[in-house]
């Protein structure tokens, strides 16, 4: 019989500790060193009354700094029954190295409220939402150059608008305060794009990586996404925009796995069909022409090229890896393939794109967004017509020259000139891909480094150790 120890023998925090310390052999800094870039600089625990309907509740929350090398530390916060101090303190520390690999100029944090937001009413929420931020103002765990929230699992937009009221309320007059938390709404100073972003991050990681002819040989595929099988689990906001991104560019989505039901066809899913079904009925089991598996997580386990986990952590572990078939796994959650289970996939030979860096989309963004604030000008507004001036003046001038004349579509195309999202969406993409050629390179000049987790956890951990070194802390 396996026991749950058996399967996750070790935390989550613990996990994260073990991937760290398998890179830091290859790297060359002292132990003191790196035993301060895996520590969790500061942890807040809070509980906190508020009175849902006729009752009170007290309210158990978290909020985790890991590292203070650069500021301020950044990371979402979270809605769910399934939030502890371990969890925030691991997904702080997988935040801190995100950062660092994406060159985001940003210490790593995340936060969490221990409710299950279904069983509350908005205004709960807000309640609830506006308690905590108060409690992170009265300790000093939140401000633009301090601690910046963002959303995540089970919260959004509305959420951190109402994050962003309550620090104001608190902080009058403070010039930068919209850059207290990223993620809010457009009309609120966020920024276009913020919503797809991590998605679209996952999408822009993978189709670089399958984009390497030797790589792609190594396990029989060959180049690019186009008619690759691909199984997704999790329609959330990440799980749900990537879904549409890899179907636009080709890609075949033969399984769709939620919490409630896992649907399948061979022959491709449209994600975009498959969520209006699911908002029209609040599942995705009977979805027309497709065939509901008898368990959900059955879905992980089908034959594909690749596998998307974008729902929780530690998803596959080592009682299920075994039976994993896909060629790559794309790990758009934090944290959903175990240290036991990584271990197991890697000796058959499977590319795991480690979380650390392929869901940095969302911190990516964010950081636009927060620069954004503090610069007090949206993107594009500048230049916008300038170029498009200019592109047209140059393009009159190609006609008159040649004597023929561009088609009206390609004419819109090179006239136009860029949008804050076109904006977001070329930084976001040069960030991802920038981000897998310099693990690339590491792995390159240190061939005993096989996996990319390391890779990645190599890079990450260089770059803090030179920013603490840069700060005179390790004379």
């Amino acid at each position: 019989m396996i026991t749950t120890a058996a399967v996750a023998p070790y935390s989550f925090f613990q996990n994260v500790e073990k991937s760290f310390d398998e890179a830091a052999r290859f790297t060359k800094w002292e132990k003191g060193i790196l035993e301060q870039i895996k520590a969790c600089n500061s942890v807040y625990r809070m509980k906190f009354p508020v009175r849902v309907g006729k009752d009170v509740q007290v309210i158990e929350a978290y909020r985790a700094q890991h590292s203070h090398h650069k500021l301020p530390c950044k990371g979402g916060v979270r809605f769910s029954e399934n939030v502890d101090q371990d969890e925030v303190m691991a997904l702080a520390a997988l935040m801190t190295y995100k950062c660092a690999i994406v060159n985001v100029p940003f210490g790593g944090a995340k936060g969490g409220i221990k409710i299950n937001p279904r069983n509350y009413t908005p205004y709960e929420l807000e309640k609830i939402t506006r308690r905590y931020t108060s409690e992170l103002v009265k300790k000093n765990f939140i401000g633009p150059g301090v601690d910046v929230p963002a959303p995540d699992y089970g919260t959004g937009a509305r959420e951190m608008s109402w994050i962003l009221d309550t620090y104001l309320s608190l902080r009058p007059g403070e010039i930068d305060g919209m850059g207290c938390v990223t993620g809010k709404p457009v009309s609120q100073g966020g920024v276009r794009g913020r919503t797809e972003a991590t998605g679209l991050g996952v999408f822009y990681g993978l189709r670089e990586v399958f984009s390497r002819k030797e790589d792609m040989k190594k396990i029989g595929l060959t180049p690019g996404l186009e008619g690759k099988t691909v199984i997704i689990q999790g329609l959330g906001n990440v799980g749900s925009n990537a879904a549409k991104y890899f179907y636009k560019a080709g890609a075949t989505i033969i399984c769709l796995v939620e919490w409630d039901a896992a649907i399948y066809n061979p022959k491709g899913l449209n994600p975009e069909e498959v969520m209006k079904f699911k908002k029209e009925t609040g599942s995705i089991k009977g979805f027309p022409g497709s065939k509901t598996l008898k368990k959900n997580m059955d879905g992980l386990e089908l034959e594909c090229d690749l596998l998307i986990p974008a729902a929780l952590e530690r998803q596959i572990d080592a009682y299920n890896a075994p039976r994993i078939k896909a060629k790559v796994i794309g790990e758009a959650a934090n944290g959903p393939v175990t240290p036991e289970a990584d271990e197991i996939l890697n000796q058959k030979n499977v590319i795991i794109v480690p979380d650390m860096f392929l869901n940095a989309g969302g911190v990516t963004v964010s950081y636009f967004e927060w620069l954004k604030n503090l610069s007090h000008v949206r993107y594009g507004r500048m230049e916008k017509r300038f170029s498009e001036n200019m592109n047209h003046h140059i393009l009159t001038q190609m006609e008159e020259l040649t004597g023929r004349r561009v088609n009206e579509t390609e004419r819109k195309f090179i006239q136009h000139g860029a949008d804050e999202v076109d904006l977001v969406y070329s930084g976001l993409e040069e960030t991802m891909i920038q981000a897998v050629n310099e693990i690339s390179e590491i792995m390159n000049q240190n061939k005993n480094i096989k996996h990319i987790r390391s890779g990645a956890y190599v890079c990450a951990i260089n770059k803090v150790a030179e920013a603490y070194a840069q700060l005179g802390i390790f004379p």
